[in-house]
């Protein structure tokens, strides 16, 4: 029983420092629902510490990766695994059009163990998903499993119906290249030990991963997040409002109110503020990998819009346009925000590299009057200028107007200054912060937004 309680512990350890909220109490909830289900049923004890353990379906692709190192499906590769790389693909189409799961994972198993080894020495050698699926390349399987499911069925299929067979078949790949990916990390981590392979093997969630290096399945999930994170920001920014609307004591009306109490100030007097809703201007780079956490801020910020009197939104490449109206309400789409914006805005001139120094004079020149003294600016950017004039008085002036200027820039800190980025000389200037991941971003929306 102690090596079971050591896996329990051991799971809620790695899940917490992937940023899963777990305390003693759900580690003890854990314990006593491994007691009460026993370890018969895998499945069955998966589904169990889920639903003690997690806080949010969010967690959910987290969780599975990890139970799968502490509690794995076997010990070791299976016996007599075939290395012939047809014969493989051969039982995976049947497997995939009979959607037999059990099958699915002993071939994920097998594909493993016969087509993802590497190295040469018992010292290095491991197991590789990636190899494993560039290899067998279950993808390309599509078409046989279709005709198979076609024949089985009997008769030809209508167009529509093949649209939604062909979305079924490639759930049911994903769901075997998940499999590969789990029996992968858990060869590896028999011999590396589950801690570190949990650590540094396993997918963090969306929330913490940086937006430079997102791929498009997990900025994906970043959009869909954005409403549930608005409604959870603006719950903060309203509390923040309602203290704030309490007002700083006013020492002149305090103590001549105390003056009925022999000058003991025994009922502090407040000064009465006049809450007024503040206006917010974005200024976003959408180049390159930066353009995945610009759209992110966008979409959270459009989402928080009754939040503030004013939301004013421009988008930059080395030319800058205003984009206010691409995020409206009832517009397309948020996962088409990126080519609504490249194909309506005005965001290049001769040359496609960014130019902040540009774009930033523009931006003054252009709609300085967007910004006052109820103004808070935030620009979104890494500052990598491409070597051109980063146009320091341009940012001083945008300083002197607004009532704060923040930069979000999505390197991190130790990059700043390094190769093309201007980032310490913009730091001078205005408060420049390190965003690197939604967390991150989310915490300095609820810190740094006005009231």
């Amino acid at each position: 029983m102690t090596a079971v309680a050591d896996r329990i512990t051991g799971l809620a350890a790695a899940l917490r420092a992937h940023g899963v909220r777990i305390g003693t109490g759900e580690t003890v909830d854990a314990a006593r629902a491994v007691e009460a289900l026993g370890l018969a049923d895998r499945e069955l004890l998966r589904e169990g510490l889920a639903a003690t353990l997690l806080h949010g379906p969010g967690q959910r692709a987290l969780f599975d990766a990890v139970f799968d190192l502490y509690f794995p499906r076997g010990i070791g590769g299976p016996e007599d695994a075939p290395r012939d790389r047809e014969t493989l693909r051969d039982r995976l189409a049947e497997a995939l059009a009979a959607d037999d799961r059990a099958l699915m994972a002993r071939l994920a198993a097998e594909a493993v163990d016969g087509l993802g080894g590497y190295g040469s020495s018992p010292a290095s050698d491991g197991w590789s998903a990636y190899q494993t699926l560039d290899r067998l390349r279950p993808q390309t399987l599509l078409a046989r499993v279709r005709a198979d499911i076609r024949g089985r069925a009997g008769g030809p299929g209508a167009g529509f119906a093949d649209r939604l067979l062909d979305d079924e078949i490639r759930h049911r790949i994903e769901e075997f290249r998940r499999l590969v990916g789990a029996e992968a990390r858990r060869r590896v981590a028999e011999r590396r030990g589950r801690d570190e392979i949990a650590r540094r093997a396993v997918r963090p969630t969306a929330d913490r991963v940086d937006f430079l290096i997102a791929d498009r399945d997990q900025l994906t999930e970043l959009r869909r997040a954005v409403q549930p994170l608005a409604r959870k920001l603006a719950t903060r920014l309203a509390a923040r409002r309602r203290r704030a609307a309490r007002g700083t004591i006013d020492l002149r009306r305090t103590l001549r109110s105390s003056l009925s109490t022999g000058g003991v100030p025994m009922r502090p007097v407040l000064r009465r503020r006049r809450p007024v809703r503040p206006e917010l201007v974005l200024l976003c780079d959408v180049s390159g990998s930066v353009s995945g956490f610009s759209d992110f801020t966008m979409l959270l910020v459009q989402a928080l819009h009754d939040q503030f009197g004013k939301v004013r939104v421009f988008a930059f490449v080395n030319r800058l346009d205003e984009v206010t109206g691409l995020l409206g309400h009832g517009r397309a789409d948020p996962d088409g925000l990126s080519a609504r914006i490249r194909a309506e805005a005005v965001l290049t001139g001769w040359h496609g590299s960014s130019d902040y120094g540009v774009a930033l004079g523009e931006f003054t020149e252009r709609y300085g009057a967007a910004v006052g003294p109820r103004t808070t600016v935030f620009v979104l950017g890494d500052a990598r200028t491409n070597m051109s004039d980063p146009n320091l008085p341009a940012v001083r002036e945008l300083a002197r107007r607004a009532r704060r200027v923040h930069w979000l820039n999505p390197e991190p800190r130790d990059r700043w200054g390094t190769g093309d980025s201007a980032a310490p000389a913009y730091a001078e200037l205005v408060r420049m912060h390190e965003c690197r991941t939604a967390r991150q971003l989310s915490a300095l929306v609820a810190g740094l937004l006005p009231v």
